[in-house]
């Protein structure tokens, strides 16, 4: 199994006896289903799996424990027991969905036994929410062959894209510990920083940054020294969702020659709380289309039956709250809108790679896509290239600037996808907010 096919749970004119559902706006109606892992806010209750429809979460541990015969068919008791969805995960995609269809069909108009489920709704208000799974490992791609662009003529102005850019899909191992859910807030980091060539500092960045990302779950596992061919690595991704790499650009730049980032980028990484599956994506997938005059990719990255849909359309977005807005009550401004169709390498194509070598991926393994920047300027999904490396101040409506973030400030990733003809579902939000820097004695 690989890219999933249209079938009923995608009926955009489908209606949930779970009114709020049904609302234009809303980021989970009947058609998404994500999954999240969840408790009941001040209870004792241990986190459980949830899945988000409309303003609640149905409380999956319980609903099993209604013993409904369409759940218990799935036989996937210990998947729904878990505190996590690292179980789920590495079921695989057919076991999702199954578990989709039939969450479906529990919660579509019409349903007979709807006045039972309501009991295992949970408000998002009453709701506290964790990681979605236990990230074993990180991986972080560069997949925006316009931010490597940007990026590299702040740098390399005559050459600003590496040769091995086109060829080969870049990452770098990140540290999966510094992981937080959307809502855990983080202080400046420290590190070592230097200016032309006076002696370096220990001292708090000064150059904070955001990296507007999709996060890609792993779900079936490879085994160790096989590889996933391309036809069927998107069969090993369970869901996506939202992630913010973020990075201390003056500590990175110090530190990341010869061998990559540290400690410029493994202080914190803020990722969404809800996973959408690929299935719920289905309606939105695009053709990928690589430029003629580019390289094309080695045989084992090209996609054996074209690459018609290989892309997914959806639109991303970063906020900045700073502290003076929230004081005065000013909604959170935008800074840059892009979309991750943008990607220069495609889902499949980062999967494959990562595997070539044997390297085992395991459930809940996450991958960032990079940086997800458009052709545009109004498309840069970082401060670096909003501001040209600092060389330029952005205006806010609160009458501040910024070229980089300052502390107070809380930055929000927002994702959806909407069309003609096809029902909008939405990815949440990723957000956190910059704290000063921790004393250093």
């Amino acid at each position: 199994m690989n890219r999933v096919s249209l079938n009923e749970t995608h009926d955009p004119t489908r209606r949930s006896w779970v009114m709020s559902a049904n609302t234009s706006d809303t980021d989970f109606p009947l058609q998404n289903l994500p999954f999240c892992v969840f408790k009941r806010r001040d209870t004792p209750h241990a986190f459980g799996i949830g899945v988000g429809i409309g303003e609640y979460i149905v409380d999956l541990r319980q609903l099993q424990a209604l013993g409904l015969a369409e759940l218990e068919r799935l036989s996937l008791t210990p998947e729904l027991s878990a505190s996590d969805l690292n179980l789920l995960m590495a079921a695989g995609a057919d076991a999702s969905a199954a578990l989709r269809r039939v969450l479906w069909e529990l919660l579509s108009e019409g349903y007979s036994q709807a006045e039972r489920i309501q009991s295992c709704l949970v408000p998002h208000s009453a709701a506290q929410l964790a990681l979605p799974a236990r990230i074993g490992d990180y991986t972080d791609f560069y997949a925006s062959i316009d931010h490597a662009t940007n990026v590299g003529k702040l740098f390399r102005p005559d050459n600003p894209l590496l040769p091995n850019y086109q060829w080969v899909p870049i990452a770098y191992h990140g540290r999966s510990s510094s992981i937080f859910v959307s809502g855990q807030d983080f202080h400046r980091p420290i590190g070592q920083c230097r200016q032309g060539e006076a002696t370096p500092l220990l001292q708090p960045s000064q150059r904070m940054d955001f990296e507007l990302e999709v996060g890609i779950f792993i779900g079936a596992e490879n085994a160790p020294g096989s590889r996933i061919p391309i036809h069927q690595a998107e069969s090993h991704v369970f869901g996506l969702c939202l992630l913010n790499d973020w990075s201390a650009r003056d500590i990175q730049a110090w530190e990341y020659q010869p061998l990559g980032p540290f400690l410029g980028k493994n202080f914190a990484t803020t990722i969404s709380p809800w996973v959408v599956t690929l299935e719920a994506l289905a309606p939105f997938r695009q053709a990928y289309n690589r430029p003629a005059q580019d390289p094309q990719p080695l045989p084992y990255l090209q996609h054996a039956n074209g690459a018609s849909s290989a892309a997914i359309d959806i639109h991303l977005e970063v906020l900045i709250q700073t502290a003076r807005m929230r004081a005065a009550g000013l909604a959170p401004e935008r800074l840059a809108r892009t979309n991750f169709h943008y990607a220069y390498w495609t889902l499949a194509q980062m999967i494959t790679h990562h595997s070539v070598n044997g390297c085992a991926l395991k459930a809940g393994d996450l991958c960032g896509s990079g940086t997800m920047s458009g052709p545009a300027l109004t498309q840069a999904g970082s401060l670096l290239e909003l501001t040209h490396g600092g060389k330029h101040t952005l205006s806010l409506s609160s009458g501040e600037c910024r070229t980089f973030l300052e502390d107070g400030d809380c930055v929000s990733l927002r994702g959806w996808c909407e069309g003609s003809g096809k029902r909008r579902i939405g990815f949440g939000s990723a957000s956190a907010t910059l704290l000063p820097a921790q004393p250093f004695s």
